[in-house]
């Protein structure tokens, strides 16, 4: 960042030195000085401008990208003109995200650009009758019999990301965005830094297999200082990561380059040393210790909602969690499901491609085990992977959720441009890097209003497309409200597609495709 400085500034200089030869030498300089003046000035307001990250960090040649980005619908016309299978693509939601946080979202002509007719096209039933949309968004409230200090959440909040992995700057701009839009941000397994709590936006803790910010000297979990740090006001959830989706069954990594001592700190970690979280928990072995350890971090975090996160695999480990929840008594108050796509962190490629369900499902069998074990009227479901659209928002609602929580989108709104640098320290915008320099040019005070704007936009369309099928509150969402073309001639509502359970079913008399996985299903053991 600052070779590039010194290159706009001598440049800056030389444009002087053609100027003055203009005057005193030769009218012919003003060749050489009117160009580069030009860049000159070009290059000095992109380092003092705080609009736009990439120029802040690549001053003149930052403005390739947005001559790119001007001409993106014509080349894109161009390809789907030529696309051999015939099929169009599908429209950049990284687009979508700019346009709502920057506030400039128009609506687009002349249709749609899906294939209507290819199958897993899934659409919505509107209603002849549309309701009027609500002027306030509706909100969750978030708090079992066993919790003392519940908690409203908003339908869309910032997912998982961990300071270390993003920069102080990102933090800060997505915890400011939360407290200007009111909604929830959850810190990642990174621990609870100052930047997470500089702006007072609600935060969901996390904590991962590292117990980070919560750990004893051999790394395991340090009961009085999670207490001690729960008990903070911003602090409104806590979470206990199980697994992600883009990495089920394995730890994170964060390289040794982006530990610096203040992240050393916060994770109480070696700095400058590659943090591996284990792939397993310390703090249990079975489904009824994972139930008992979660009520006693409710308790030591003074009855504050909390739950787990997790990327369903296998069916009959949930129902064994299940089990366990109705022998102990007691249960979470809520549960993410993180979906297979899902994820901003890097993964092997093997287990971003083939481990893991996809969000459907494991929303489906989640919202499904807790009905049929007549848990599901004390737990609120969470739903992260993909999220970015209000549409995305309302299938995930139809599909069991409750609520949602977006991280890629919220990586967008925040100046992201999907690079792909991540790992190496060297993020172009600042936002997943801990070079001071590069995270400079991300700017708190405008990346913040653009993730309340993109928040808040998201949701209101999640509320007109709910109010366009004749539905005033989510409640009032059911699986037959959604379809999906199974094959050129035929086409199938979510009621007809998946099974359904009712409550308390399993416990009566269990359908056959779960009578099986129930059966087996143990409260003190994860059986397979």
């Amino acid at each position: 960042m600052a070779v590039r400085r010194g290159v706009v500034i001598g440049l800056a200089l030389v444009a002087l030195a053609a100027c003055w030869a203009a005057v005193a030498v030769s009218g012919g300089w003003w060749l050489l000085a009117a160009p580069l003046g030009l860049i000159a000035a070009v290059g000095v307001w992109d380092l003092v401008q705080r609009r736009h990250s990439v120029l802040r960090n690549y001053p003149v040649l930052g403005h390739m990208r947005f001559l790119l980005e001007a001409l993106r619908p014509e080349l894109q016309q161009y390809f789907i003109e030529r696309n051999y299978d015939g099929r169009p693509f599908d429209r950049d939601i990284r687009s979508i995200v700019y346009q709502r946080a920057k506030g400039t979202e128009a609506e687009e002509p002349f249709g749609t650009e899906r294939d209507v007719y290819a199958d897993g096209y899934e659409y919505f039933v509107h209603s002849m009758a549309p309701t009027e949309q609500p002027e306030e968004p509706p909100r969750v409230r978030i708090g079992g019999p066993d919790c003392t200090q519940p908690y409203d959440m908003a339908l869309l909040n910032v997912s998982a990301m961990s300071f270390g992995s993003l920069s102080s700057n990102a933090i800060l701009a997505l915890n400011r965005g939360a407290s200007l839009g009111g909604f929830a941000h959850d810190t990642g397994e990174g621990g609870l830094s100052e930047y997470h709590l500089r702006h007072g936006g609600d935060l969901v803790w996390e904590l991962g297999t590292g117990y980070f910010g919560c750990r004893t000297s051999d790394g395991d979990f340090d009961p009085g200082e999670f207490s001690e740090k729960a008990a903070g006001d911003s602090v409104k959830c806590v979470s206990l990561k199980l697994s992600q989706g883009a990495k089920p069954g394995i730890g994170g990594v964060l390289p040794g380059a982006k530990v610096n001592a203040e992240i050393a700190k916060v994770r109480e970690v070696s700095e400058g040393q590659t943090v591996i979280s284990p792939p397993y928990h310390r703090v249990f072995a079975t489904p009824r210790e994972l139930v008992r350890f979660i009520a006693r971090m409710r308790e030591l975090s003074g009855g504050k909602p909390t739950g787990f996160k997790l990327c369903v695999g296998s069916r009959r480990q949930f129902l064994a969690v299940c089990k366990a929840m109705l022998a102990e008594g007691t249960a979470p108050d809520f549960i993410i499901v993180d979906g297979a796509e899902g994820g901003t962190g890097a993964a092997p490629l093997e287990f971003t491609d083939h481990i893991g369900s996809p969000l459907t499902e494991g929303l489906i069998t989640v919202h499904n085990a807790l009905v049929g074990t007549g848990l599901r009227d004390r737990i609120r479901i969470g739903a992260s992977g993909k999220v970015a659209t209000g549409s995305d928002l309302v299938k995930r609602l139809i599909q069991g959720a409750d609520y949602t929580n977006a991280a890629r989108a919220m990586m967008f709104a925040i100046g992201c441009i999907q690079a792909q640098r991540c790992h190496t320290n060297h993020c172009p915008v600042g936002v997943a890097t801990q070079d001071p320099g590069r995270s400079r040019a991300l700017d708190v005070g405008d990346k913040s209003e653009r993730v309340a704007r993109f928040q808040r936009a998201t949701v209101s369309s999640a509320q007109q497309i709910m109010a366009s099928m004749g539905v005033a509150d989510p409640a009032g969402l059911r699986p037959h409200m959604l379809r999906r073309r199974v094959d050129p001639h035929s086409v199938r509502s979510y009621d007809s597609l998946y099974s359904w359970l009712g409550r308390g079913e399993l416990l009566v008399d269990p359908p056959e495709e779960w009578s099986a996985d129930w059966a087996a299903a143990r409260a003190d053991r994860f059986s397979v």
